[in-house]
């Protein structure tokens, strides 16, 4: 967490645990260092014994980390907390039916727009990938685009938008992983980003360059797919120009038969092995990440249930729409069943690298889910993990 000006501080919150708990102290301490880095020293601690009860990990390394015999199985203490949290935060929180903590924040992917433009246009925000297809053309009719194609985010937000359309493209099943990217739900999401790739009504950019910024700045981009915790750079790398202020979110259309979400990012507070009270550390745990309004002022998209005030800064950034409601209501439709496999960042990397062949036209969209599907079955034959198929 970043613990920077105008936020409520780690420390001040653990105070107020510790000024109600007398006999069960906890100590907060931040790593300034990367995710990466973190990993490796808390894998040295835990061997040494020197570790942590709790830690902060991505969702995606979670399966790693309990395959090394980092982390430890609290399910049933998890079953008294488990009902503050959405479905989809507790889902990623788990490896197989191992519960191994509780979420802090989430990611869901959201529509964000620029609603002076969608008005000035006459477009209707979307509801659907059907309806979502046709703005898009509309606004390129007019030079605009209503959505953009992002090839270094192709494992997070692909991998996102099939959970949306209910695919479960990793899972466990007697004690071996399945993979099955290559489900019809995944094609879905693989014809309809074709299908806008042919018709050429969609900005073809990388999410973290300077063309992606320029492009909202210049109102040439109007609409966008993005993670929950998007929201605020996106309103900070508009912030000095003349649409800022005019953006607002809305639920991601719905990729499927029912309207979920799906995961980009976010992050939990693990259990570790070696932990002296794991019930102890499971009930800060719980309290830690119910304190929304304080992680909120973090930047964070609470994972747990509840209503978050939004700051002002944000309101404003964005209309004077209550964004943090908005944010809850996408938390509440992530996808219940999606997770991810050990060593899933090698399988990102490839997905990037296809990702590019598409958006220059020497791929196929269904090529990125191809690799990511062959990718996978190999990490885990490479782990030596034991895999159905």
């Amino acid at each position: 967490l970043p613990d920077g000006e105008g936020m409520t501080k780690v420390n001040d919150i653990v105070a107020r645990w510790n000024a109600a708990h007398p006999d069960m102290k906890v100590e907060a301490t931040k790593f300034d260092g990367k995710a990466a880095d973190m990993n490796v020293k808390l894998e040295n601690d835990v061997k040494a014994g020197t570790g942590p009860c709790l830690a902060q990990v991505g969702y995606a390394e979670i399966p790693k980390l309990y395959t090394s015999g980092l982390l430890t199985d609290v399910s049933a203490q998890a079953e008294k907390y488990k009902e503050h949290f959405s479905e989809g935060s507790m889902s990623l929180m788990t490896v197989g039916k191992t519960v191994v903590g509780l979420p802090q924040d989430s990611g869901p992917l959201v529509y964000f727009y620029n609603k002076a433009a969608f008005d000035q246009l006459g477009l209707k925000v979307p509801t659907t990938s059907a309806e979502l297809a046709e703005v898009a053309k509309k606004a390129a009719e007019q030079g605009k685009y209503a959505l953009a194609f992002e090839p270094d985010e192709a494992p997070n937000t692909l991998a996102g938008q099939a959970a949306a359309a209910n695919a479960q493209w990793f899972s466990a099943e007697n004690d071996k992983w399945k993979v099955n990217v290559s489900s019809p739900e995944t094609a879905k999401v693989s014809s309809f980003w074709q299908g806008v790739l042919d018709s050429k009504t969609a900005l073809v950019a990388n999410r973290w360059d300077d063309s992606f910024g320029k492009a909202l700045v210049d109102q040439q981009l109007i609409g966008t797919i993005g993670a929950a915790w998007e929201g605020a750079l996106l309103a900070d790398t508009m912030k000095d120009s003349p649409n800022a202020g005019s953006w607002a979110v809305a639920q991601l259309p719905a990729f499927g038969d029912k309207a979920m979400s799906g995961p980009d990012g976010g992050s939990g507070v693990a259990v570790l092995k070696g932990c002296s009270n794991p019930e102890g550390a499971m009930a800060f745990n719980d309290w830690f990440n119910t304190q929304v309004n304080d992680l909120a002022t973090q930047g964070l998209v609470p994972a747990a249930k509840g209503q978050v005030t939004t700051p002002e800064k944000m309101k404003k950034q964005f209309g004077g729409q209550d964004v943090m409601a908005e944010l809850a209501k996408a938390n509440e439709r992530l996808a219940p069943q999606f997770g991810y496999i050990p060593g899933f960042a090698v399988v990102g990397t490839k997905m990037n690298e296809k990702g590019a062949e598409a958006a220059s036209g020497k791929a196929k969209v269904a090529d990125i889910f191809q690799t990511a599907q062959d990718t996978s079955v190999q990490v885990l034959k490479d782990a030596g993990l034991p895999i159905n198929g």
